[in-house]
């Protein structure tokens, strides 16, 4: 029977660097949070291969002497608290005791510090949890970390690792957090010896958001600011009817630590519940304030998740305030929302009631679908053009170029000619909804997710064989982006100028958009651009695998391409059901809802208890 035994300090802090160290940004994560402690005001990081080979993190803060420094790469030694009391009261970022040893057991660790008043500097190696050596070094006041060779000492940690691309997101990530959480530190990272971005001391935290995620960011937020007893909610939120694909600009601060709460995400989203279409996030870069009694950060090894004392309180108040300032936007008439389908909302067509942006003359007809999935007459005459599309003769393809059209008589993926089931139309219900009798019973067919089917793979045949139609626009669209989606859009340029667009980089993070697919409105271009490249973000659309991209991509742009009239005739949906059946997968849209559901007769004997 084995015996209980005390773990050696080794062992010990492998097990708890298994907790605080996952992947390299941790390890960033707490060698900044201690340079923000030190009262550092510049700080610089730098890493190579995601992280594994090399991570520094250098600062200006108060260092350490000889006798703190190696203290310091003991378990449970910190200098933040003293008495469980202080847990109440933190005001620090780190308070355990269990980074600087962690990350030592598991990694080459190289540690140089010097406190004021001292003329040397003290230099600490320790490999894999076992102290090299202790010297004397030269070095400013300050102190300077170098992580090398992470899990060395356990290499089936290594095994675990996502890419590089992917571990240096997250250490990107992280940096541009804490930027966020201290504005008036200096802040620089550097990745595989580029600079990623460089911000000095800024003065408000609009300046900062400018800084990392771009000027036009910026400009579409609004300042927020309310306070109750206890509690006070400040910063900057995304004015109605500007959203994103994703969450990954939707960022919450407590107590200026970084958090991912569900509370406080939860109500955000809630409270733009009417200003953005569902499946969109708001912009969102917030600081929440309260007692320090009153908020639990002691709930997980990274500290990334925090409990509240009372979490309905919180919530409604966070959603009170933002309802509040977004309330008084809307009274002043800012801006339009967007649709559920993500477009602005804009003027219709006086005769389908179709969407069309400003300066769009008019549309056509996709095949046989006159009226029913309405787009952009690319082949009118100059003058009538958008103004946004080059003109003819000026060497653009524009002028010759018709978007992609479906044939009268649709043909089935096989190559045969498909028949289209014999239902007998009956009207249309809730404009999106047709209702057909057929010899079983009743079909209600979903118009939008019919036509991103017939979108979708008339989209993804012209993918695959590279024939994907493009039009230049005569003044390109500025787009700036944050150092993260900059480096996405670099990594696939080439391929996405090979299905339609084309896009220049104009300088650091800016790029211009030149010409997009046949399919694009121009005005969409950007905020497409956007949600793709957060797709890319998220993993959504595959890196390695150019077919199941190309799908992706068909599918995002199918969402796009529908523009769907309030009124509707007879003779477009039957011939929009024969492009449906004409498809490979009829049964479901691109996104697998159904296309169509039909209700048998004993269905409907049933229903009525018959």
């Amino acid at each position: 029977m084995a015996k209980v035994r005390i773990l050696t300090d080794r062992v010990a802090n492998q097990i708890a660097a298994g907790e605080v160290i996952e992947r390299p940004a941790a390890v960033v994560k707490e060698l900044v949070e201690n340079a923000l402690d030190a009262g550092a005001t510049r700080i610089e990081v730098e890493f190579r291969h995601g992280g594994r080979s090399l991570m520094r993190i250098e600062d200006n803060g108060h260092g350490m002497a000889r006798d703190d420094a190696l203290l310091a790469l003991e378990r449970h030694a910190t200098s933040k608290i003293e008495a469980a009391a202080d847990l109440d009261r933190l005001a620090s970022y780190g308070f355990r005791g269990e980074a600087l040893p962690s990350i030592a057991s598991v990694s080459r660790f190289l540690m140089q510090t010097r406190e004021a008043g001292s003329d040397t500097g003290t230099e600490v190696l320790v490999n894999g949890g076992k102290l090299v050596h202790v010297r004397e070094c030269g070095r400013p006041v300050g102190t300077r970390m170098e992580v090398t060779h992470l899990f060395n000492s356990v290499p089936a940690r290594r095994k675990f690792l996502k890419t590089d691309q992917t571990e240096a997101a997250h250490i990107v990530h992280c940096v541009r957090l804490y930027a966020l959480a201290c504005p008036g530190t200096a802040f620089t990272l550097i990745e595989d010896g580029r600079v990623v971005f460089r911000s000095p001391e800024c003065a408000t935290l609009g300046e900062r958001i400018a800084e990392i995620f771009g000027r036009q960011t910026a400009e579409s937020l609004v300042p927020l600011a309310a306070e109750e007893p206890g509690l006070r909610l400040h910063g900057l939120i995304g004015k109605p009817g500007i959203g994103r694909s994703t969450r990954h600009e939707m960022i919450v601060f407590v107590n200026a630590r970084p958090v991912d709460s569900r509370t406080l995400n939860y109500a955000l989203i809630e409270s733009y519940h009417e200003s953005l279409p569902k499946g969109r996030y708001p912009l969102a870069f917030v600081f929440f304030e309260c007692d320090p009694a009153a908020v639990d950060v002691n709930v997980h090894p990274a500290k990334r998740e925090v409990r509240f004392r009372s979490e309905p309180q919180v919530r409604s108040f966070v959603i009170r305030s933002v309802l509040q300032r977004l309330r008084e936007m809307g009274e002043t008439g800012m801006r339009k929302p967007e649709t559920e389908d993500g477009n602005k909302s804009g003027d219709r067509n006086a005769e389908t009631g179709d969407r069309k942006p400003a300066g769009e003359a008019g549309g056509t007809s996709i095949g046989g679908l006159s009226g029913e999935a309405t787009i952009r007459k690319t082949d009118l005459p100059a003058l009538v053009v958008s103004p946004l599309r080059a003109l003819p003769g000026s060497g653009s393809p524009v002028s010759g170029f018709r978007p992609p059209v479906l044939s009268q008589h649709p043909q089935s993926a096989g190559g045969g000619a498909a028949a289209a089931p014999a239902w007998r139309f009956v009207g249309v219900a809730h404009g999106n909804y047709a209702l057909f009798e057929t010899a079983a019973g009743l079909v209600l067919l979903d118009r939008r997710a019919a036509h991103e089917r017939v979108w979708f793979e008339r989209l993804r045949e012209q993918f695959r064989a590279g024939n994907v139609p493009s039009q230049r626009l005569l003044l390109p669209l500025p787009v700036e982006l944050d150092p993260i989606a900059s480096a996405l859009l670099l990594d696939r340029l080439a391929f996405l100028n090979a299905h339609g667009f084309e896009i220049a980089e104009f300088g650091r993070n800016f790029f211009r958009i030149e010409a997009v697919p046949g399919w694009m409105e121009p005005a969409d271009a950007e905020p497409f651009l956007r949600d793709l490249l957060g797709a890319f973000r998220d993993g959504s659309v595959p890196d390695r695998n150019t077919d199941l991209a190309r799908d992706e991509l068909a599918r995002l742009a199918s969402a796009k391409a529908v523009r769907l009239p309030d009124s509707v005739g007879e003779s477009e949906l039957r011939a929009l059901v024969a492009h449906l059946f004409a498809t490979r997968t009829p049964l479901t849209s691109p996104g697998g809802r159904p296309t169509f559901i039909e209700l048998n007769h004993g269905e409907l004997a049933r229903r009525f208890q018959k």
